[in-house]
């Protein structure tokens, strides 16, 4: 039990949050939320013993655990598997005094370690960190390089795989996707939520938020309060409490438009079937949405492209690559007019060197690529907040594309994105890295491109400033390319999925629940190929035989497998629902006596239900790994 009774906290002399009370229970999974600045960060502080509270008292039990990931990561020449393991810090005490008693030739004192080494799953630590690094995608030789060995972004993964390698009591994660891909945010989020501690999350992902979490503690105007159910029930709740600041509809039925149009123009066609039922979803669900952001900060829009040509660029048979690999081969794709393009794609399969061909930065090692001669290219990527003038501000870069424009007008185009004031004229070396993203942002809506590349545009922005980017682009009226790890984004924003994957761009026939899916027949299928040895003695036709005979045997266990995970997936989210409703207020009222009487037998049902599919669940896979080895 962490409990906080009028906590409050400052930063020099401002007051990040004060009068804070509330208490979470162990297994709590809780969302913190709020703008940047408000204190999120100092909060997991408090928590990690790093501050005091300036009034009021924190409790919690003691010899919790506390689990957190580093931001630094040592240069060490370590290998990457056993710096994962670190995370386990009892194993390793428990390995020191092995070795001194193996020195000390003190048996009595080896057996009794032994056993507490059998209890604590040591024996299993090399698998387990294993494991993590294969969920956070790495490859298997990765295991034994060095740590000095990996890029800033891979060395964040390592230490997120260390904090998750700790058998924690609580677990403090702050913006943990911000360094994934798609894959890793969909195996990460299934972790969290079999995690059996009390997490504490702090995202801007708001699928990862609603999935994961049963509480919000949301940081507004000095003050922290908790709120029951997901993220998606908390901006309902907050939404009702600004439901008379009537402006937001507009935001809200410019979106509903777009989404009404989408179902209406493909829901009879068999192949968007699945994509139109999902907007129905998203469309059944907005209702409060936009009141819950009327307050935002951020109000922009994209203005008219003009000349939309047709096509704007095409790939014809297309190869892909760096000097003598290529990467992606045979690739056709034609951009027209009006086209929302979502790329998906295991990482490393070549989605952000296919968006630098599109850009023009990358040619193409054989085939043909053709851009239109009217087409007005928006692209943005990480490395171009790199390539930002550090010693200017945002109004020079502006200037520096239209030399013409009038102060006034520049700074009323910045402050829809927030910056304002001295903001305005500052310059941007001392920025933070959403602050930046917001700048290039502004930079490429400017241009008035009509046709937008976007390289995982959300990375460092906001749950306000991702919101407002998805309404801009439900408005766009040019093309759309995009990567992105965000699947509401993806979901609100795109039309039609591309696969990247096995050397190939195709079309993606299903929806972003049909591709976890896909992702989960790959990994049984590399996971079978990986566990088929070799037969001494055989041509490489037999062994394909044999290994093909050896899929055909297990393929019942994974079908199985695959059955289960559905059912999971359905009585998982059949009990966010549920919770969404008893969150409600309303439904305690004396009126609606028998509709939460029948709510909370439902909740009781789908429970049970959902053990049972864990169970199984379990019970299929440890069948699986057995047949496998």
């Amino acid at each position: 039990m962490l409990n906080f009774k009028n906590i409050a906290l400052r930063r020099g002399t401002r007051v990040l949050f004060a009068n804070t009370s509330f208490t979470l229970h162990k297994g709590q999974k809780v969302g913190i939320t709020g703008a940047n600045g408000v204190g999120k960060s100092s909060f997991f502080a408090l928590l990690r013993n790093e501050l005091h509270p300036d009034e009021g008292d924190f409790s919690m039990p003691p010899n919790l655990e506390v689990a957190h990931v580093a931001q630094e990561t040592p240069a060490v020449d370590q290998a990457a598997i056993e710096y994962i393991i670190d995370g386990d810090q009892e194993l390793r005490r428990l390995q020191r005094e092995i070795a001194k008693a193996e020195q000390a030739d003190d048996g009595i004192k080896q057996a009794e370690l032994f056993t507490k080494m059998e209890v604590i799953g040591g024996y299993t630590a090399t698998a387990r960190a294993a494991r993590l690094m294969d969920g956070l995608s790495f490859k298997q030789p990765q295991e034994k390089l060095p740590v000095s060995s990996f890029s800033g972004g891979w060395r964040m993964r390592l230490n997120l795989a260390q904090a998750l390698m700790c058998r924690s009591d609580v677990l403090l994660l702050d913006e943990p996707t911000n360094h994934l891909d798609l894959d890793a945010v969909i195996w990460l989020q299934d972790w969290l939520c079999k995690y059996p501690g009390t997490l504490l999350l702090i995202s801007h992902d708001r699928e990862f938020l609603d999935t994961i979490t049963d509480n919000i503690v949301h940081i507004e105007n000095q003050v922290g309060e908790i709120y029951t159910g997901n993220y998606s029930a908390f901006e309902k709740r907050r939404a009702e409490k600004l439901a008379q600041q009537q402006s937001s509809f507009e935001k809200q039925q410019r979106e509903i438009t777009h989404i009404q149009s989408f179902i209406t123009r493909f829901r009879a066609q068999a192949t968007k079937a699945k994509q139109a039922q999902s907007r129905i979803k998203t469309l059944e669900r907005m209702e409060l949405i936009s009141q819950a952001h009327v307050d935002s900060p951020f109000n922009f829009s994209f203005g008219n492209p003009g000349k939309l040509p047709n096509p704007m660029l095409k790939l014809e048979n297309a190869s892909i690559g760096y000097a003598d690999k290529i990467i992606l081969d045979k690739v056709n794709l034609f951009v027209s007019p009006g086209d929302r393009i979502g790329l998906l794609g295991p990482n490393g399969a070549g989605k952000s060197t296919l968006i630098k061909v599109l850009a023009n930065e990358l040619g193409v090692s054989a085939g043909e690529v053709q851009f239109a001669d009217t087409m007005k290219l928006g692209y943005f990527a990480q490395h171009q907040l790199e390539q930002l003038h550090l010693d200017e501000s945002p109004i020079w870069h502006l200037q520096k594309i239209n030399p013409k424009a009038t102060e006034k007008d520049l700074r009323n185009f910045l402050g829809g994105f927030n910056f304002k004031e001295d903001k305005t004229f500052d310059p941007i070396a001392p920025f933070s890295g959403g602050e930046k993203a917001r700048l290039v942002l502004a930079l490429l809506v400017y241009q008035n491109p009509n046709l937008l590349l976007l390289d995982e545009p959300t990375n460092h922005l906001d749950l306000e400033m991702r919101h407002a980017l998805s309404l801009a682009l439900q408005d766009y009226q040019g093309a759309i390319i995009i990567v992105s790890h965000d699947r509401h984004m993806l979901r609100s924003v795109t039309d039609q999925l591309y696969l990247v994957a096995n050397g190939s761009v195709s079309q993606f026939d299903g929806d972003l629940d049909d591709y976890r899916v896909w992702l989960n027949d790959q990994k049984l299928l590399n996971n079978a190929s990986s566990n088929d040895t070799p037969t001494y003695g055989v041509n490489k036709k037999e062994q394909r035989k044999i290994d093909a005979e050896r899929r055909k045997q297990l393929k019942p266990l994974y079908d199985a497998l695959k059955k289960a995970e559905k059912a999971l997936n359905k009585h998982h989210t059949q009990q966010k629902q549920l919770e969404e409703q008893l969150a409600d207020t309303s439904l305690y009222d004396e009126t609606n006596k028998a509709r939460l009487k029948q709510v909370l037998q439902d909740k009781a049902q789908t429970d049970k239900a959902l053990e049972e599919a864990e169970m199984e669940w379990m019970e299929i896979s440890e069948q699986l790994e057995e047949a496998e080895d």
